[in-house]
Order: structure tokens, then C-alpha cells, then sequence
């Protein structure tokens, strides 16, 4: 069990973020069958074939764990912007003395890795961006899309409920104790969310773990498995040709696509269309009445309107 004690100053600076680069050492998990989900199927077979051919044996080593894999390899992003250049580039400043210390930390067979420590983070590095290029990169754009509305969800429940409503529901493995907050894991430990606060990181690559980044000198991270993977590998659902020929393929498709509230950009990225089309086809609907709109700060979210339910149900 990891317990983390939420102090006052801590818990005000509770914030999402997304990690391209955790999501890259997920991937190697899931290829090396360390974490798995029927979810990941689809992906799976192509991504193996891939993996194979890949000069990545230092990472599979690292990735070989059982307790411990190194916190340096996957920087804590600074928020739901943070790219995966960004997080290499911070692998690469990480002074050797930290990737030694953490490097000694992994219980796995590391004698392939140069002895220097600036050697070995720079290889690593080089295979972190192999790993992103081959297995990650290519669907990020849909692994996004689900990351980003994980968030999207969780900050209507933190208006709704508070703090305390969003950390329950993380994971059947996270629960709120008092001023604690207990993270079910093979590894016991006790750490201070301090004025630093705490950022949570949807992953899709997580199922079926929760996982915590406590080590200084990182910002404290919990790593936990985002909603909506299961959707994240099937085919995206076409729309009806019927409600198509009405409504023309583009806002048919968004109707379509609208099962959960979301905004311009998650929908441009998960059809692959540019965000002006999508907002112009979207406020194009919702001025009929098939969507509604709701704003929260910035974002504008559209959910289907009970005329657009009743024209779904009407093709069913």
C-alpha cells in the first residue's frame, strides 16, 4: 500500500496532465505482456510485429521489472499540453548522478546499459524516441482524443462533487482515508503531497494498474487507467447512410461520434478533420437544435440534444 498524505497546500494544486512518453513505456509493457486488456487487442498483433525489429534492449530490460522502472524515463509533464519532444528533451538534461541512482533502483539484469550514467540515459533516451516514433506516434491522435476526455470528465465531477468525488472514482485501487490518500501496490511507501500538489495523468496503456511517481527531485505524479480505452482500438462507428443523405456525412459522423459530450478539438483529432470544419459543422447543428452546447471556463463541450437521440433512435 502507498499512502499519500494530502496536506491544505497540496490539495489546492491537485491538476490533470498528459504523459505521451508514459504512454510510450505502457506500450512496451503491453508488448512484453506485462500489462494487458482485451482493449488492446487490435493494436497488439501489428505492435509485436513491430516491437520485433526495434533496437530497443536496453528499454526491454529496464521494462523488466518487477518493483521499479525508473521515474527519469517518463518526466512529469507540465500539463495536458506537454509533447513527447518536450519529455525527451528532459530525459536528455537528467543529470547522471539522478539516472544513477535510479538505474541502481531497478531489480532487472542492466549489464548490457554502458556503465557511465550519461551514456546509459542517452541510450535510453534514443530508444524512449525509437518507442514513440514506431508504437505510440501513429495513433496519438486517438489516444489523445481519450485522454483528453478522461480529463474533460473528471473536471465535471470535481464541479459537481469536489476533490473528494474525482480521487475516489480514479481506480477501484485509489481511495480517499481521512487526509490520506491510498494507492493499492506490491510496494509499500508513505510520501507528503506538499505545496507542489499532485498531478494525475490518465493513461491508456495503464489497465490494470495505478502507478505513483514519489522520488525527488520529480513532481509527485499518480499514473491511472483513463476512461473510454475500449473505444479507443475499435473502428470508429460510420453513421447511418440515411441520417448521411439528410444531414451530409461530416455532421452525421459528429452525431454520431457525440456518445459523451465533447469539444471541437477531441472531435477534430478523433475524425481526423481540421477543428474549423468541425466547429462549423457542429454549431451548425446545434443552432437547429440536434446538439446542445455547454461552456465550461474556455471549452464549449456538445452533447446530443433529445432531438438528436430521438434521430438515432429513429435508424436503429
Amino acid at each position: 500500500m502507498i499512502e499519500l498524505e494530502l496536506t491544505a497546500p497540496g490539495t489546492h494544486r491537485i491538476r490533470f496532465a498528459i504523459s505521451p512518453l508514459e504512454e510510450a513505456l505502457g506500450a512496451v509493457q503491453v508488448v512484453l505482456g506485462l500489462r494487458g486488456h482485451p482493449a488492446y487487442l487490435p493494436w497488439l498483433d501489428g505492435a509485436r510485429r513491430t516491437a520485433a525489429r526495434l533496437p530497443i534492449d536496453g528499454l526491454r530490460r529496464v521494462l523488466s521489472a518487477r518493483h521499479y522502472i525508473t521515474d527519469f524515463l517518463s518526466p512529469p509533464p507540465d500539463s495536458p499540453e506537454t509533447t513527447a519532444e518536450l519529455q525527451l528533451a528532459a530525459i536528455r538534461r537528467t543529470p547522471p548522478a539522478q539516472v544513477a541512482a535510479e538505474l541502481a533502483m531497478v531489480d532487472a539484469d542492466l549489464a548490457e546499459l554502458p556503465a557511465d550514467p550519461g551514456l546509459a540515459r542517452d541510450r535510453l533516451a534514443e530508444e524512449m524516441a525509437i518507442v514513440w516514433s514506431e508504437l505510440v506516434a501513429p495513433h496519438w491522435t486517438r489516444m489523445r482524443a481519450v485522454l483528453t476526455d478522461d480529463i474533460a470528465y473528471r473536471s465535471r465531477r470535481l464541479a459537481e462533487g469536489g476533490t473528494a468525488l474525482v480521487l475516489n472514482e480514479l481506480s477501484p485501487r485509489v481511495r480517499l482515508a481521512g487526509d490520506s490518500l491510498l494507492v493499492e501496490s506490491r510496494s509499500r511507501a508513505r510520501g507528503r503531497i506538499d505545496e507542489r500538489g499532485l498531478l494525475l495523468i490518465p493513461c491508456t496503456f495503464a489497465w490494470p494498474r495505478v502507478g505513483v511517481m514519489l522520488l525527488e527531485p520529480w513532481q509527485p505524479a499518480l499514473l491511472y487507467p483513463a476512461r473510454g480505452v475500449a473505444r479507443l482500438w475499435a473502428a470508429e462507428r460510420k453513421p447511418d447512410a440515411r441520417l448521411a443523405a439528410v444531414l451530409g456525412r461530416t455532421k452525421a459522423a459528429l452525431l454520431v461520434a457525440l456518445d459523451e459530450p465533447a469539444g471541437t478539438t477531441a472531435l477534430a483529432r478523433r475524425l481526423g478533420l481540421s477543428a474549423g470544419t468541425v466547429s462549423e459543422h457542429l454549431t451548425a447543428l446545434r443552432d437547429v437544435g440536434i446538439l446542445t452546447a455547454t461552456r465550461t471556463g474556455l471549452q464549449v463541450r456538445y452533447r446530443r440534444s433529445d432531438l438528436g437521440e430521438s434521430l438515432l433512435a429513429g435508424l436503429r
